[in-house]
């Protein structure tokens, strides 16, 4: 159930960059209280998964699925670069993350 609730908490964590761009600096109110709700979900949620995984193991599932779902999402909402280059690293942090899940 670990690792369910890693998920949950890294899909809060998209959510909640995608919208702390969306609030233009706090100034856009319903995307600012999006932020702090998905904020806090996630944190819960990655709190739950830390109650059963390693803290690094955890912490790093955690932002990579943030930063790789955060970076697609950029790519496909705010027209984000899709240099080959950073391409090639978003799918090293992938897999990254695959190569955790397999040896946790």
């Amino acid at each position: 159930m670990e690792w369910v609730y890693l998920l949950i908490a890294g899909a809060f964590e998209i959510v909640f960059s995608i919208n702390l761009k969306l609030s233009a600096g706090f100034t856009r109110a319903g995307a600012s209280l999006i932020t702090l709700i998905a904020a806090g979900l996630s944190l819960f949620f990655l709190s739950k998964a830390l109650k059963n995984l390693p803290l690094g193991t955890a912490y790093a599932v955690w932002t990579g699925i943030g930063a790789v779902g955060t970076a697609v999402l950029g790519i496909i909402l705010f027209q984000d670069s899709t240099e080959p280059l950073r391409l090639l690293f978003i799918m090293v942090i992938v897999v990254g993350l695959i190569g955790l899940r397999l040896v946790s």
